[in-house]
């Protein structure tokens, strides 16, 4: 993989209306890398999952975007050697709040909250090792993993 220019990396987007998850090509690019030790930079590369995401603001970037750490499911003592981002939609073009989604809102069933609902379409991308110091695709064995995580967890607050 070069390092100049947009390169992509399999991930995974839980759609908010009624499309199934699915694998698409996050591209990233080598500009404008925000300095300081956030993970989703620590690989050198900027993520772009805001082409994914439906209403969202788009002259912001990832300003738009915020996202959540998967490092291990509950009950799990060691971390996931590979672990994964969360990116989910936060500034709307029109300033109205994300639709829910409504794969995460099935998946969590009872334990669904509207309050801590996740909204929008997320995008999730797998990290080759825990400093996150880069991307690898991922693919629908990482789907059951992932999904069990959001099952329990609700949206950042």
């Amino acid at each position: 993989m070069a390092h100049s220019g947009m390169t992509t990396f399999d991930a995974i987007v839980f759609p908010a209306d009624d499309r199934p998850p699915h694998i698409v090509p996050l591209m990233t690019s080598a500009h404008g890398v925000p300095s300081g030790q956030a993970e989703p930079y620590r690989c050198g590369r900027v993520p772009h999952p805001e082409v994914y995401m439906d209403y969202i603001a788009d002259q912001l970037g990832s300003q738009a975007w915020c996202y959540h750490l998967i490092e291990a499911l509950d009950g799990m003592l060691k971390k996931f050697p590979t672990p994964y981002i969360v990116f989910y939609p936060v500034v709307s073009r029109d300033g109205m709040p994300f639709p829910v989604n409504k794969c995460i809102r099935e998946i969590q069933s009872d334990r669904y909250d509207e309050a801590r609902a996740w909204r929008g379409n997320l995008v999730v991308a797998k990290y080759k090792d825990t400093n996150y110091s880069g991307m690898m695709d991922a693919s629908m064995a990482d789907f059951p993993i992932i999904k069990n995580y959001l099952s329990t967890h609700l949206a950042p607050s």
